[in-house]
């Protein structure tokens, strides 16, 4: 009797955990998604070149040509997909769809080929280009580029940092930065963002005759003021000192530019 407690006991001990108890990570937690974007960021080292003038400029020849690379960005969309972002903090879900936005845009790039602009990607003959077109789906609904930024991020967001965050894979548009946006940093970030774009000739641009701006405050001026004194005056919440000083001794606005030409680096 004793040495079958004995043999007993020892299976007790020896014998394997029931899965259910097995030690392991908890269930997906928004908390737990440290590396969501860890992909794009591989992706934006690899391929993101900074130019003569600064600006940021994507080398989409270079990632068309990789398939590996190509299959890499592939899976960190799809794994976005996967994720219901209603689960994230206010600023991981920004992070998410901007950061969705913009690795949606280089693969349709890399897809499509344009040869000189994202606008000659057109679904059909009346189309502007490609925003309406709809590449993505999450939470079980599809949507377009132009979805993503005006139905939920400019709906739910700071409207005028929004255009600092996405990037349409143009010359004139914000640059897409070296690093995916995160929640934990996504304040000074895009700070930083908004103060590079408006101290760069892209954003303003001081004349004689006043400022020469980005066309993205007269497309958007509701998000920016609703009028020529609120763009002046967002303009001046970013600007340094000496465009500051510059803009203040003649606060108008005497044109609007905007060169849609691919990001890609010069030749």
């Amino acid at each position: 009797m004793r040495l079958l407690i004995a043999v007993l006991g020892l299976a007790c001990l020896t014998a394997p955990i029931p899965a259910y108890a097995q030690p392991g990570p908890p269930p997906d937690r928004a908390s737990d998604r440290a590396d969501l974007h860890a992909g794009w960021a591989r992706l934006l080292t690899l391929y993101l070149r900074e130019d003569a003038q600064g600006a940021n400029r994507f080398d989409y020849q270079a990632l068309r040509e990789t398939q590996a690379d190509r299959e890499a960005l592939d899976a960190y969309i799809a794994g976005l997909e996967a994720i219901d972002p209603d689960t994230l903090s206010r600023d991981e879900a920004f992070a998410f769809w901007a950061n969705l936005y913009n690795a949606v845009t280089v693969r349709l790039i890399v897809e499509e080929d344009p040869q000189d602009s994202i606008r000659e990607i057109r679904p059909h003959l009346f189309a502007a280009g490609p925003w309406g077109m709809e590449l993505v789906t999450v939470a079980g609904q599809a949507l377009s580029l132009d979805a993503i930024e005006h139905d939920i991020m400019r709906e739910r967001y700071e409207a005028a940092l929004v255009h600092y965050a996405v990037n349409c894979a143009s010359i004139s548009c914000p640059d897409l930065q070296p690093e995916p946006w995160r929640g934990e940093t996504l304040d000074a970030d895009l700070d930083e963002a908004a103060r590079g774009y408006i101290n760069d000739p892209r954003g303003v641009t001081v004349t004689g005759q006043g400022l020469r701006v980005s066309r993205i405050y007269r497309w958007y001026r509701e998000d920016f003021g609703g009028d020529e004194a609120g763009v002046i005056d967002h303009l001046l919440d970013y600007a340094r000192p000496e465009l500051a000083a510059r803009i203040r001794s003649n606060p108008q606005i005497s044109g609007h530019a905007y060169d849609w030409s691919l990001n890609r680096p010069e030749d």
